[in-house]
């Protein structure tokens, strides 16, 4: 197998002037979640603001995609101090306008156990009467968008060879259904993705063996910890990661192996590029916090 190339910009992948059109085979990522207090909260000042970010980033992915290619997208509803957002819906909506095909929708399962009862789902316990019921979330949803038609006869027999899918391990996992039951990332204690709301390695894996073939090209423009272009090494893909937040640096770095030293040569490549847009996000928004909080206190 020849060598991979990776390449994580730290930029914002609303401009991804890097890409050329048509240059990527598959997308595989999942956008921040809308102010939610465990990902980035108060990053954006209001829904529409976020769902304008998702969109012009819609248009800068449809550019830079190949015709017929697929875009994966893990996302969910977000409930935001007591108010809940229809992100997948609106998600939707966004890249059907854009003019992607709506392929299909996967619901990713998470295993009950590791979900307690919460206070939002406990109060139908203290209040056990109708319109007081609350459920717990124990999945996720993966969008899958289509740009065009693919062409079947483009791929070379060897690379069809290459690439071909272990139909056991498509059967004994279920990749057939349209529910995935994967465990999620736990928050374990001196994990990589400690603070990150990062997705567990086999959603990536499994997308990125259902739809590219290997040495092409997989775009993940919200990279976070990195998960997604370190599959993609795995399993003999190129990668481009967009990522604002350079907080997240040497996590990437961690878990690309770039901080190891090798006694031989790696079999792939990956450059790290920061742009001027990049920044300390996390240290930005409880600095803009802390300001909000002085603010108030002052009476100003």
């Amino acid at each position: 197998m020849e060598k991979s190339y990776h390449r994580i910009i730290f930029g914002d992948a609303e401009n991804m002037q890097e890409l050329q059109d048509g240059s990527v085979h598959l997308v595989v990522t999942s956008p921040p979640y809308f102010n939610a207090p465990f990902d980035y909260p108060d990053l954006y000042s209001s829904y529409d603001e976020y769902l304008e970010k998702m969109s012009k980033i819609a248009k800068e992915i449809k550019r830079v995609l190949a015709d017929g290619r697929i875009v994966c997208i893990v996302c969910d509803d977000v409930l935001v101090n007591g108010k809940k957002y229809p992100v997948v819906a609106d998600l939707t909506q966004i890249y059907v306008n854009e003019g992607f095909n709506y392929r299909d929708k996967i619901i990713w399962i998470k295993p009950e156990g590791y979900i307690r009862i919460s206070r939002r789902s406990g109060v139908i316990l203290q209040h056990p009467y109708p319109m007081y019921f609350y459920p717990d979330n124990i999945q996720e949803t993966i969008l899958i968008f289509q740009k065009g038609k693919f062409d079947y006869k483009s791929i070379p027999e060897r690379v069809k060879e290459l690439s071909k899918i272990d139909i056991s391990e498509y059967q004994k996992e279920k990749w057939y259904l349209t529910t995935w039951n994967i465990t999620n990332v736990l928050p374990l204690k001196n994990r990589i993705e400690a603070g990150v709301a990062a997705f567990p390695e086999e959603i990536p894996y499994r997308l990125i063996k259902l739809f590219s073939y290997v040495g092409e090209t997989v775009l993940d423009p919200f990279v976070g910890s990195g998960t997604t272009i370190k599959v993609a090494r795995i399993l003999g893909r190129n990668s481009v990661g967009y990522e604002i937040d350079l907080e997240l640096l040497e996590i990437i770095k961690e878990k690309m192996d770039l901080s190891q030293d090798y006694l031989f040569e790696k079999d792939f490549q990956c450059e790290i590029t920061i742009r001027d847009d990049a920044k300390h996000l996390r240290s930005y928004l409880q600095s803009k916090v802390n300001l909000q909080k002085s603010v108030t206190k002052n009476g100003k």
